[in-house]
C-alpha cells in the first residue's frame, strides 16, 4: 500500500503543469501584456539610451525566466512576469532587427516565421505534442517559453510591417487583426478545428493585436495615433494586469483541477 501511494504522489507531481488553463482571463491579461510590452519597450527605447534599455529588458527576461523555471508550479504572478518580460524583450529584439541592423519589415517577419516553424517542428519530434496541458517538465518547458518569445518576435515585426509597410496604419492594423484573432476560435467551435493548432493561432495573433492598439494609443498623432504617450498607456495597462493577476492569484480560477488535468493530458 506505501509503494502504491508513493507512486500516486509521483504521478500527480509528474502530472503538476507550469502553465494556466485558457480561460477568457488567459485571453485578457495575454493580449494587454503585448500591448503593455510594446508601450514599455518604446518608451524605455526613447527615454534613455537605447543600448541601456535592451540591457535592462535583457536581464528582467532573464531574472523572470530563472524564477519561472525554479518554481515547481504554476503561480499566477510568475508566470505573466515573465510574459511581460518576453513581451518587453521580444519587442526590443524585433526591433533592434529593422532599426539597428537595417532590415526591413518584411524580411525579419518572414525569418521569425521560419524560426517559429523551426521551434515547432523541433518541440514535436522530441516530444510528439505541442499541447501546453503537457508542460510539466523542464524540456517542455523550455520548448514553450522558446515557442512564446518567437510569437512574440514575430507578432511585433508582423503589426510594424502591416502598419508601415503595408500603410494600414495603427488603428486599421488592429482591427485587420480582430479579424484574425477570431477566425481560429469560430473555426474550432463551429468546425471542429484541431484545438493545439486553433490555441497557437490565436496565440501568435495576440502580439500584433495588442501592440498594434497600444501603438495608435501611444504614438503621435502625425503617425497616426492618439498621441497619449508610450509611458501613459504602459502604466495604465501595467496597473489592470497587476490587479488581474492579483484576482487570480486568490480566486485560482485559472488553476486547472486535477481531475481535468489528467483528462487533458492523456491525450497529448
Amino acid at each position: 500500500m506505501t509503494r502504491t501511494l508513493s507512486a500516486r504522489s509521483n504521478t500527480r507531481e509528474l502530472l503538476i503543469t507550469k502553465v494556466p488553463e485558457i480561460t477568457i482571463y488567459f485571453w485578457i491579461i495575454k493580449l494587454l501584456s503585448t500591448a503593455m510590452g510594446e508601450a514599455t519597450s518604446d518608451y524605455l527605447v526613447y527615454s534613455i539610451n537605447p543600448y541601456v534599455a535592451v540591457g535592462i529588458g535583457a536581464l528582467g527576461f532573464v531574472i523572470a525566466l530563472a524564477l519561472q523555471f525554479a518554481v515547481k508550479r504554476y503561480i499566477a504572478w510568475v508566470y505573466w512576469l515573465m510574459v511581460v518580460m518576453v513581451s518587453i524583450f521580444g519587442t526590443m529584439a524585433a526591433d533592434v532587427t529593422h532599426i539597428v541592423l537595417l532590415v526591413p519589415y518584411y524580411m525579419s517577419t518572414a525569418t521569425y516565421l521560419v524560426v517559429l516553424a523551426a521551434v515547432f517542428l523541433l518541440w514535436h519530434r522530441t516530444e510528439r505534442t505541442l499541447s501546453i496541458h503537457s508542460i510539466y517538465t523542464r524540456r517542455r518547458e523550455g520548448f514553450y517559453w522558446a515557442t512564446v518569445l518567437a510569437t512574440f518576435a514575430l507578432g511585433t515585426a508582423t503589426g510594424d510591417m502591416t502598419a508601415t509597410t503595408l500603410h494600414l496604419g495603427y488603428l486599421g492594423s488592429g482591427i485587420m487583426f480582430v479579424g484574425l484573432f477570431a477566425i481560429p476560435g469560430v473555426c474550432y467551435w463551429l468546425f471542429g478545428l484541431n484545438s493545439i493548432f486553433a490555441f497557437w493561432c490565436a496565440y501568435v495573433l495576440t502580439r500584433p493585436l495588442g501592440a498594434s492598439f497600444a501603438d495608435w494609443f501611444g504614438k503621435s498623432p502625425s503617425i497616426g495615433g492618439l498621441g497619449l504617450g508610450d509611458g501613459s498607456v504602459s502604466l495604465v495597462l501595467t496597473v489592470v494586469i497587476v490587479i488581474l493577476v492579483a484576482y487570480l492569484s486568490v480566486t485560482r480560477k485559472d488553476v486547472m483541477n486535477e481531475s481535468r488535468r489528467v483528462t487533458a493530458q492523456k491525450f497529448v
